[in-house]
């Protein structure tokens, strides 16, 4: 499959044949696709216009390589060895498309054939791509630095890259910054590929940036730049020639800037007619590839005659598969719902969780003491984000000591960059690695969301289970002592909305502890929502959040909650009583309260959030007819008003009186004034006072 150039990057006349086929397959199925519009009802981007450096680029890749290919890129994937019936799947969203089961669009692949190069799912998310393949680059140069058996070499003991393709407008995404800064900055082996056709949709370049992407890269100081007319075939195959090269042998980033011409469609929903003029079509076509080829291959010594075979061959290929796929079967909406999650091996209570002779142990050690128990046993384990490596070790000191005993390679700071710390877990995840990754405070989640919910989460669905996301985030949040309104928020609703994530928070220490290692071991993302409140139970009414730290065999499966408070049995046959479901510090807040309203009040502590153990909670609130979700985030439109709709739902019954929810003010922030932050918050007291109000309803 693929071609190699000798050092002047010319090719054999059997190598400009084969550029030649695919590129006239790459055409004849853009064509065919426009001809057949009612048929490809499913919106479609082709590459025609960039067929030369894509197919440089996808004939250069071995298989021990990864590549990101972004939604044009068809040409490149026709190179890598795909055929067209296979693409032609999945843009008809067909059941055996290869990479999606026809859940994602037309050129979005994913592969793990290893005959070709890896890919990881693709998003149409613009530029969102260039952070999880730079975790792929990351995880490429950890592997090689340990020497690790599962480094994937070539054929010929080649070293594995990146490729990771873009359209020139996504470079102004500051997610593609945050990656080239950390590529540069580690020396990572990846190659960025912009393809530059001047057009993001109907915006121009010269309404969208300041420069091109090769000058954009000239900030970043050690990336290689290089740039070619990616409209020439031995001009791409000569400049990706070398961005190869040099990716192989220096191991470091590569920036390839390629000039290329639009002359497709936006998208099939995007006609070119709504927005740009005749001359500038015009203009693009002048430099269109395809005659170019065929140009070359006349000055080659091919003849007439032999050109319009490849075209024949071509066209037949693609109408062949056309039907093919056209008569293939459509998905069974049975399996709608298949590979949101991978399945967990953890489904069961494991381990001593109070061995005989314990010490009790602070939440915030528990959690170091896992994660350094889970890197002890797994290598493959690492742990990074702002401020967690050699100097400080967190600024909770929730990784002190830890890099110090497993090396700055594994345990190690980023910048504040908390979108690449998210996303770079894709990456990681892909090669093998298990990330456990932090940001710094609750209100800092935000700039990750988009990876989160753009990458991560869609990885397993969309790559039809290839890809599921092994990770760990931790999250220290919560209010206490005047912290302020960037360093105490709650961001558990704000979380539970993206699905495909799990979602935890821990009440002590001993949950915290068996949590972790039940997240590190499950192959999904996981965000483990930590009350900095609760870490050193310094807070008055947590002292509960001290336990006897289980042994390092604990694991506790997430979705089980907890009764952690029983009411009287008399109170509750009498309907004297009621249930307090809740979480985190609310926890505390619960069992201070239950302590006033002696054997009236039920506790339970859900502990996981998503997945959610509603058996228990739903039993729970039919034994006592009374119900009271309480939340240390603002209420509107919280986690814990849908909650209590739930419940009202699946209770309606056995309830005497309507499902009640207690949260913080609907403030957009928690203010700093320590009077200010008591008023908008929950408390023990205010708890006591709508339990009463409730049980005398």
């Amino acid at each position: 499959m693929l071609l190699h150039t000798d050092i002047c990057g010319m090719l054999s006349t059997n190598e400009l044949a084969r550029a030649f086929g695919l590129m006239a397959t790459a055409r004849a199925m853009a064509m065919l696709y426009e001809q057949e519009r009612n048929a490809c009802r499913y919106v479609h981007a082709v590459a025609t216009g960039h067929e030369a450096i894509q197919i440089a680029a996808g004939s250069l890749l071995e298989s021990c390589d990864y590549v990101s290919p972004y939604y044009r890129d068809d040409a490149m994937l026709l190179s890598m060895g795909f055929e067209p019936h296979e693409l032609m799947l999945q843009l008809l969203a067909k059941a055996d498309d290869p990479f999606s089961g026809g859940r994602s669009y037309y050129c979005h692949p994913s592969s793990t054939d290893n005959t070709k190069p890896r890919i990881i799912h693709q998003s149409s998310a613009t530029g969102m791509q260039a952070i999880p393949s730079t975790g792929i680059a990351q995880g490429i140069q950890y592997l090689n630095q340990v020497n690790a058996a599962a480094l994937r070499r070539g054929e010929n003991g080649e070293f594995p890259v990146v490729l990771c393709s873009f359209g020139d407008n996504s470079i102004t995404e500051g997610e593609v910054s945050e990656a080239l800064q950390f590529a540069v900055l580690k020396k990572l082996p990846i190659i960025y590929l912009v393809q530059d056709n001047q057009w993001g949709i109907s915006v121009s370049a010269e309404e969208a940036r300041a420069m091109n992407a090769w000058e954009y890269a000239a900030g970043f100081k050690g990336l290689h730049r290089l740039q070619a007319d990616g409209t020439d075939l031995l001009s791409s195959f000569a400049v990706m020639e070398e961005a190869f090269r040099y990716a192989r042998s220096q191991r470091g980033p590569v920036l390839v800037h390629a000039s290329v011409v639009l002359l497709a469609h936006h998208t099939s929903g995007v006609r070119r007619e709504f927005y740009r003029s005749k001359e500038n079509l015009e203009a693009h076509a002048k430099n269109d590839p395809y005659p170019k080829l065929r140009r070359l291959l006349l000055q080659d010594g091919f003849t007439q005659d032999n050109i319009e075979q490849l075209e024949r061959e071509a066209v037949k290929q693609v109408y062949s598969d056309f039907r093919q796929a056209q008569a293939a079967a459509d998905p069974a909406p049975a399996t709608v719902a298949d590979h949101v999650f991978a399945p967990t091996p953890i489904t069961e209570e494991q381990g001593t969780r109070m061995p005989v002779g314990g010490e009790k142990t602070i939440m915030v050690d528990a959690a170091l003491h896992a994660i350094e128990e889970i890197m002890q046993q797994h290598p493959e384990c690492l742990l990074y984000g702002q401020d967690v490596g050699r100097t400080l070790g967190g600024v909770f000191r929730e990784a002190a000591t830890l890099a110090e005993k497993f090396g700055d390679h594994r345990v190690f700071n980023t910048a504040i960059q908390e979108a690449y710390i998210a996303g770079s877990t894709i990456g990681m995840a892909a090669v093998g690695l298990r990330p456990i990754v932090e940001v710094q405070f609750g209100d800092y989640v935000y700039p990750a969301i988009n990876q989160l919910a753009s990458e991560l989460v869609k990885s397993s669905y969309l790559s039809n289970g290839k890809f599921s996301v092994p990770m760990i985030l931790r999250v220290p949040v919560g209010a206490y002592g005047g912290g302020g309104p960037y360093h105490s928020g709650s961001i558990e609703s704000t979380l539970l909305s993206i699905k495909g994530l799990k979602v935890c928070f821990p009440s002590n220490a001993a949950d915290l502890k068996g949590l972790m290692k039940a997240a590190y071991y499950d192959p999904n993302p996981v965000i483990m929502l930590e009350h900095k409140g609760l870490y050193w139970s310094k807070v008055p009414g947590t002292e509960d959040a001290k336990t006897i730290e289980p042994d390092k065999d604990y694991i506790l499966p997430l979705g089980k909650a907890n009764v952690v408070v029983t009411a009287a049995e008399s109170n509750i046959n009498k309907g004297d009583s009621v249930c307090v479901v809740t979480y985190g510090m609310g926890v505390h807040w619960a069992k201070a309260a239950a302590a006033k309203l002696y054997g009236r009040v039920e506790v339970v502590d859900l502990r996981t959030l998503y997945p959610l153990d509603e058996a228990l909670v739903f039993d729970a609130v039919k034994r006592h007819g009374r119900c009271l979700v309480l939340t240390e985030e603002q209420q509107n439109n919280s986690f814990a008003e849908a909650l209590a709709w739930r419940i009202s739902h699946a209770c309606f019954s056995w309830l005497d009186v309507p499902v009640e929810v207690m949260g913080a003010l609907s403030l957009p922030a928690v203010p700093i004034n320590i009077q200010l932050e008591a008023a908008m918050l929950p408390s023990a007291v205010k708890l006591i006072q709508r339990l009463q109000q409730l049980l005398d309803a």
